[in-house]
């Protein structure tokens, strides 16, 4: 019914216009008036709200996997799987002191290091790299809305995104 090629395109708005709908729905329940339903249509829609920033946020970190390579997130640990056994390895979020995006050899790759120096290299469209989305916003002063814009644009090669402050050690 729909055009495989529109369809494509749609998908990965899917979430955020689910969001988007949902914000509608709790606006229409805060116009049914009175003490109950005001204030349920409006945590509704402000759950919503914040739900489709986040949704739309997100959509950048997703890609079509074209580079090798996993990239797992498994109790508070990124892995990245890599056939090349160079690049690969593991860092937890409680160890991670510094994000930075590097661009080589017109691609597009997640610099994180941790607290002793070690370097994890993991390419942006692996398979699996929009976990890291949600890995990051735990991270105690990153800005989401940096990280997004940094995707989205043609910078610098090396950005410093994130770095963990030496009080904000995550326990």
């Amino acid at each position: 019914m729909i055009r495989p090629e529109l369809a494509e395109r749609v998908r990965p708005w899917a979430e955020t216009a689910t969001a988007a709908g949902i914000v509608a729905f709790g606006l229409w329940v805060v116009s049914l008036g009175g003490w109950v339903f005001q204030p349920l249509g409006s945590v509704i829609a402000v759950v919503a709200a914040i739900w489709a920033l986040d949704a739309r946020r997100r959509m950048r970190f997703r890609s079509k996997a074209t580079a090798p390579g996993v990239v797992e997130l498994d109790e508070g640990a990124i892995r990245y799987l890599s056939p090349d056994r160079v690049l690969g390895g593991e860092i937890a979020l409680r160890d991670l002191s510094e994000i930075r995006l590097l661009r080589l050899n017109a691609r597009l790759n997640w610099r994180l290091k941790s607290v002793d120096g070690q370097a994890l290299l993991i390419p942006v469209d692996a398979k699996g790299a929009e976990l890291l989305a949600s890995a990051f916003a735990s991270l105690p002063g990153l800005d989401m809305g940096r990280l997004s814009a940094a995707l989205a644009e043609d910078g610098p090669a090396i950005q410093t995104l994130w770095t963990r402050h030496e009080h904000a050690r995550l326990t």
